[in-house]
């Protein structure tokens, strides 16, 4: 199964997208078509409820309902950072995840900078989109992030998906709206209490409800 994705949330998300890459590259829009294509979103998945830390996972399965191929699948995410307002940062974008994982299978061998958390091989010149290429009429693709909270509070992640990366090739709903959707997230501002069971090794969630005395005390 491929991963991997991205690009505009309607409107103003996707020239914001546009604004903040790094240039999309030449090779990546060169001879992308005006059109629209039809997409539906046959599963998507990511837990109402997390909690500080612990990993979980942002899962997208999408359909090609068009006659004819797409020619570069873009995800964009645009709710993994918030902008900061504390004077003095030279970057005011700051996580409410962070991505230990991406969508596109890991680059082989890995960069240098990516062999602790390899973040995959979909990710594009722009901040919050991810490519995974062409995707043949009523084929399927499967694009998922493994996050890890670090911001507790209410949150709500859009995610759009478009057929190009230069903002020509469009994708669709049957409903004629956006390809894309909503989730809304409540981080705990800690981790789920857990304990070693003792009999078994395992970690598991809850308070111990031993005594003392099997805890060597």
């Amino acid at each position: 199964m491929r991963l991997g994705a991205p690009l505009a949330l309607a409107g103003a998300l996707g020239a914001s997208v546009l604004a903040a890459g790094c240039g999309g590259g030449s090779e990546a829009t060169a001879g992308e078509p005006s059109k629209t294509f039809d997409l539906e979103v046959i599963r998507a998945s990511f837990p109402a409820k997390q909690s500080i830390a612990k990993h979980e996972r942002l899962l997208v399965t999408v359909r090609n309902r068009s006659s004819e191929a797409i020619p570069n699948l873009v995800a964009t995410v645009d709710s993994f950072n918030y902008a900061s307002n504390y004077p003095g940062l030279s970057d005011n974008r700051r996580p409410i995840w962070a991505i230990e994982r991406g969508p596109g299978q890991p680059a082989r061998p890995p960069v240098e900078t990516q062999e602790v958390s390899i973040p995959g091989g979909g990710q594009t010149a722009y901040v919050n989109a991810w490519a995974l290429g062409p995707l043949p009429a009523h084929h399927t693709e499967t694009f998922f992030w493994v996050v890890a909270p670090v911001k507790a509070g209410a949150h709500k992640v859009r995610y759009v998906f478009s057929a190009g990366l230069a903002g020509k090739a469009k994708a669709r709903l049957a409903s004629g709206g956006p390809a894309g959707g909503h989730f809304n997230v409540v981080i705990a501002p800690r981790p789920p209490e857990t304990h070693v069971d003792p009999k078994t090794g395992q970690v598991v969630p809850g308070p111990y409800a031993g005594n003392k005395a099997e805890l060597g005390q």
